[in-house]
């Protein structure tokens, strides 16, 4: 065989299985391909029982401590801005004219009703009522005689009725020159003291001039002026406190609570009457006025258990019987050395008292009881 020819065979021999064998390894990638892929789009095929039996995981419930509190009475208290006032503050004025004649007090003097203040100058006045009481005598004669006439017949009854007309002129003139006299005295209408005496001996005062200013301020009062909104929790005969600027303290009972609102204000005037024996206090002294109010029921705590709800109310988390979160907005009343008094809560209330900020209403939780050993 020509040796060319050999040799055209031997490579188209080795050319068909050069081909023969790059088609094998194709279709052993494309198999290798379709399992691999087979195996990514069911990646748990052979482990799906296995994961059926395994359980579903539990929801985290929240731990918190609790304290349960118990309300009780509180008197609520309104304080209000004031000053102390006499009780009475009375001008003494002349009734007639005439000069003064004796003075009997000084300012600042202490006075018991009835007590004389100043004279004035009798002059003619008792003469005057000697002469009046006199004719009353002359009347009185005239009078008995007209009426025996008039008993006898020998008299008429027009007669009778002109002499005790006259007899009731005379006795009416006595009786003037009496209160006459009795005003030419000035004297205290009420225990009290002299604030100023304006009368001086030798003055000459006319009908109304001032004499003195006599002051009763035992009982003192204390006044300021209350809210509309608060004017109604307070009632005359109620308690109340004031506490003066000078540092002193006392104690009374609402004498008068205003009808009429200050129309600038819309407040209205109230008095607290406080006892002042021997004048201690002053009149016209700045006050901080405390009356009591009716009692409500009020829970007492730490301020430090307030929280704000998501719209910025505040309030106070709590927890009901099943453990689960429960907020309620409070109004705190006040504030004490003891905690705070808050209204707004169930009368008997199991309060979250550690980890009320990170738990919200309707969260189900796991209550722990509040203790001292638990705080420390």
């Amino acid at each position: 065989m020509n040796r060319s020819i050999i040799i055209a065979i031997i490579i188209a021999v080795g050319v068909a299985a050069w081909i023969a064998s790059g088609q094998m390894e194709g279709d052993s990638d494309t198999s290798g391909n379709h399992a691999a892929a087979a195996t990514q789009a069911d990646p748990n095929a052979s482990g799906a029982d296995a994961s059926e039996d395994k359980p579903a995981k539990e929801p985290h419930i929240m731990g918190v401590r609790i304290q349960t509190l118990t309300a009780k009475p509180r008197q609520q208290e309104v304080i209000v801005r004031g000053r102390t006032e006499a009780y009475r503050v009375v001008e003494l004025k002349a009734e007639i004219s005439g000069r003064v004649q004796k003075v009997f007090v000084n300012d600042g003097d202490r006075v018991k009703k009835g007590d004389p203040i100043v004279n004035f100058d009798v002059k003619d006045n008792k003469a005057r009522l000697l002469e009046a009481e006199a004719l009353v005598r002359q009347r009185e004669i005239e009078h008995n005689a007209a009426k025996k006439l008039n008993k006898k017949g020998f008299s008429s009854n027009t007669t009778l009725a002109s002499a005790k007309a006259l007899l009731d002129s005379a006795t009416a003139q006595v009786t003037a020159m009496k209160i006459r006299l009795n005003d030419l005295q000035i004297t205290a209408p009420f225990d009290g003291y002299i604030e100023e005496r304006v009368a001086e001996v030798g003055d000459f005062v006319k009908d109304g001039n001032p004499i003195a200013t006599i002051v009763e301020s035992d009982p003192l009062l204390v006044t300021g002026q209350i809210s509309e909104i608060q004017v109604n929790n307070i009632e005359v005969g109620g308690e109340g406190t004031a506490e003066l600027v000078t540092g002193e303290k006392v104690s009374g009972k609402i004498k008068f609570i205003g009808n009429m609102a200050d129309p600038a204000t819309r407040t209205f005037k109230v008095e607290l009457e406080v006892p002042n024996e021997g004048y201690k206090l002053r009149n016209g002294v700045t006050a901080e006025i405390t009356f009591k109010t009716k009692s409500v029921m009020a829970h007492l705590m730490s301020p430090a258990f307030l929280t704000l709800n998501d719209e910025g109310i505040l309030g106070l988390r709590a927890v009901t019987e099943e453990d689960v979160v429960k907020f309620y907005p409070v109004k705190i009343l006040a504030d004490s050395s003891e905690g705070i008094w808050v209204d707004g809560l169930p009368e008997t209330v199991k309060l979250i008292v550690v980890g009320q900020d990170f738990v919200r209403d309707g969260d189900k939780v796991k209550s722990d009881v509040y203790t001292a050993e638990a705080a420390q």
